[in-house]
């Protein structure tokens, strides 16, 4: 069965990362630089973050270690609030972040932005409920 879906640009957000304890505390001072040779959690190739977050590491030569990649960012966060390595999330998801996982803000990648879309099969959504959540997703996603 074929089906056609529409991508809506809802907004994007800076990426910043993120680390538990002494790792927090070891990679804040000299954040970016600090990241070369560093634990580090990343998204898998195959997604433009992770693609931006390549190049962004390529631009600055820093080289981090790999420590784990991740198709799920849930999964993505468990690990680095159990201290495995730093992790990239959405800037948006700041407060939340460091409220529910008790990690540390150790820096912003101030170049690397990630896109958000909903997914629909109308070209122009209609209905009232998938309006709604795509209006206030922008609202939110403007503010970041």
């Amino acid at each position: 069965m074929q089906v056609q879906g529409f991508n809506h640009l809802l907004g994007e957000s800076g990426v910043s990362f993120f680390a538990s304890g002494e790792l927090a505390a070891r990679l804040k001072k000299g954040f970016p630089k600090s990241l070369n040779g560093a634990p580090v959690l990343l998204p898998t190739d195959h997604t433009q973050v992770r693609r931006s977050l390549n190049q962004w590491f390529d631009s600055r030569r820093i080289h981090p270690l790999v420590a784990g990649e991740f198709d799920d960012s849930a999964l993505m966060f468990w690990f680095g609030q159990s201290g495995a390595g730093a992790f990239p999330a959405p800037s948006i998801l700041e407060k939340t972040i460091l409220r529910d996982l008790g990690v540390k803000l150790i820096g912003r990648a101030g170049d690397v932005r990630e896109r958000f879309y909903a997914i629909s099969l109308d070209a122009t959504p209609k209905h009232p409920a998938v309006v709604a959540v795509c209006q206030s997703a922008r609202a939110a996603l403007a503010k970041s």
